[in-house]
């Protein structure tokens, strides 16, 4: 067996370049000095990248011209949530726009792709208030248990990841990251104030989060470090958002789930060892809980 190699962009597309992520992403990159493409429905005038492309990443010929002179791709670019728009724009929007990344990029010869998959995969987050995780932690094997068009979205978009790397031989890596933000950003803090208030509304998220500039740094990781074929990939903060103990919230909320582990502190209820072992991920930013 081939021991797998480091991957060093020459140049890469970011898809969804303009959004919350992807400007932390093309951070990231020039951080690390490595060029950066744009793509995304809406330039928003960033020097951070040589060229940008205004439309839809599921326009074939528009993702076609952005892997110009590219060699890895990180696609962020979806609707990240069923709530807003009819269920057949989110599943269909979602997953073509991965499709035709991955399926031109493959053509095009990119050897590496990163895609921005979600914990929502597990259905948990939008789906009926009655489910509840098959165990905890919850970890990569975990029995998904998708009921909206969003998590449905994500679950093929990891099919479609696999499929390219079957048939093309490309190394993709796909993120489920949970809620993302950053301290002086009111995601996370509405979020973490709204738990500490009332620890039940996080139990369909398991209480997760992530500082954005981790997330960018786990796409910069899985875009380098030595990897081959398709892996789906937790990556979230090590502690929840909710200032109580884990294990108190376990057993006031989920005290039927079976527990695999101990969960001591605020320990996230995720098992993180394939981001640890597969990226050599460990999130270094904590939301400061004592701030609220």
């Amino acid at each position: 067996m081939l021991t797998p190699m480091s991957h060093v962009p020459s140049r890469v597309l970011v898809t969804g370049a303009a959004g919350r992520l992807g400007r932390i992403v093309l951070r990231e990159l020039a951080a690390h000095g490595t060029p950066a493409v744009g793509l995304d429905r809406l330039d928003p005038g960033d020097a951070s990248t040589e060229r940008f492309h205004t439309g839809e990443a599921a326009d074939p010929e528009l993702v076609r011209a952005g892997l110009s002179g590219v060699d890895t791709v990180i696609h962020l670019a979806a609707i990240p949530t069923p709530e807003h728009l009819p269920g057949a724009e989110v599943f269909v929007g979602n997953t073509a726009a991965t499709f035709v990344v991955l399926d031109e990029a493959a053509r095009a010869g990119v050897r590496r792709a990163v895609i921005a998959s979600s914990f929502s995969i597990t259905g948990l987050p939008f789906g009926p208030s009655s489910l509840r995780p098959a165990h905890v932690p919850i970890d990569e094997a975990s029995p998904n248990q998708v009921a909206d068009p969003y998590a449905l979205s994500k679950q093929v978009d990891e099919a479609t990841a696999a499929m390219i790397a079957r048939r093309d031989g490309m190394t993709v890596a796909a993120l489920r990251f949970p809620l993302l933000g950053w301290p002086n950003d009111p995601v996370l803090a509405e979020q973490a104030a709204r738990y500490a208030e009332d620890p039940a509304a996080g139990v369909s998220h398991l209480w997760t989060y992530l500082d954005s500039r981790d997330a960018a740094r786990a796409c910069w990781l899985a875009a380098t470090v030595p990897l081959t074929g398709s892996h789906p990939i937790f990556v979230t903060a090590p502690t929840t958002l909710a200032p109580y103990p884990t294990e108190e919230l376990l057993d006031r909320y989920l005290a039927e789930v079976p527990r695999r582990a101990p969960l001591p502190g605020r320990s996230v209820p995720v098992d993180l060892t394939a981001a640890r072992t597969l990226l050599g991920f460990t999130a270094e930013h904590k939301f400061p809980l004592e701030q609220l």
